[in-house]
């Protein structure tokens, strides 16, 4: 890969259906890119300090079995490497503490390029929010985080299956830092890669100083750009790369346009830090990630590990 490098990709994993989702997907990934595995489970006894009436020694039996349940959660990522691709390095961990904060240090100091996590599912007609751990990763961390939904289903992540990346653009700098990675997954994958950006003039109309005409045209100038921008990078690293602009809000452009061209892997990037602390996700990726059913590569601006091939 030509400007970011996986070396190492975390699997966090509490042993339920959407972690092992996210577990399979990033699986796939370190596969491709020959990456070694890190597999961790958080034993979270937080809850248990909270309850004053419980014994001693029930508190003990409480913790024991929290993490007898992290081990198990383990256990069965590994079991699936070993079955899936025994080849791939396997590290393996439990600890104890906050799981974000935790997959958070532990990226940090095991210089983790990548996390692979799913995200909650539907209830009834009605996406819920994402799963309280991922959000907060997703908010906290300075790595891409794959965000794997359940609607992935079966699918996986290979040479094979891997054929149309979609890298969403508005030439920001949060979405410069995704461009880098975007190409260096469809070398990796050998896929084409779809860039667009969305010209909303919603935010304009109704303002009578306004010429409607005059603002859909500098934004689609400014759109055309941001893409020109995304097939000088590409063409300099030889991946093949379309691009269009398309009209409507942003969250929805991106979601059709992947419904439409069967995109199979999403790379967009998120906001960066304000001062010392990390803003609320971009809503448009924040509503990407939460409505689409491809899994979402999520690029922070202040991704600190594979770049320029080092760490």
């Amino acid at each position: 890969m030509p400007a970011r490098t996986i070396d190492s990709v975390l699997l966090p994993t509490d042993g339920s259906d959407g972690a092992l989702a996210g577990a399979k997907y990033g699986l796939d990934l370190a596969a491709a890119v020959g990456a070694d595995v890190h597999i961790l489970s958080v034993a979270d006894t937080s809850e248990l300090e909270g309850i004053s009436s419980l014994l001693e020694t029930d508190m003990d039996e409480r913790r024991a079995a929290i993490e007898t349940e992290a081990e198990a959660a383990v256990e069965a990522v590994a079991t699936m490497v070993e079955e899936r691709n025994p080849e791939l390095e396997v590290t393996t961990t439990t600890e104890r503490g906050t799981p974000f904060r935790v997959i958070d240090r532990y990226a940090d100091a095991s210089g983790i390029d990548v996390i692979a996590m799913g995200t909650k599912g539907l209830t009834g007609l009605e996406r819920v929010v994402l799963g309280s751990v991922t959000e907060n990763v997703l908010r906290t961390v300075d790595v891409p985080v794959l965000a794997v939904p359940p609607e992935a289903g079966d699918s996986s992540l290979t040479r094979e299956t891997v054929e149309n990346i979609l890298l969403p653009t508005d030439g920001s700098d949060g979405a410069a830092v995704a461009v880098d990675w975007g190409i260096s997954l469809a070398i990796a994958f050998d896929a084409m890669l779809h860039a667009v950006t969305s010209v909303d003039t919603s935010r304009y109309m109704g303002d009578p100083h306004l010429d409607p005409g005059a603002i859909l045209a500098e934004l689609e100038a400014v759109g055309e750009e941001a893409l020109e921008a995304v097939r000088r990078r590409a063409r300099d690293e030889g991946v093949s790369v379309t691009g269009s602009v398309a009209k409507g809000p942003a969250a929805r452009v991106i979601a059709d346009y992947a419904e439409d061209n069967e995109s199979d892997l999403i790379v967009m990037g998120t906001h960066g830090r304000s001062g010392f602390e990390r803003q609320f996700l971009g809503s448009v990726t924040e509503n990407v990630v939460r409505t689409v059913r491809t899994p979402v590569v999520c690029v922070p601006m202040g991704t600190r590990r594979g770049d320029d091939n080092s760490h």
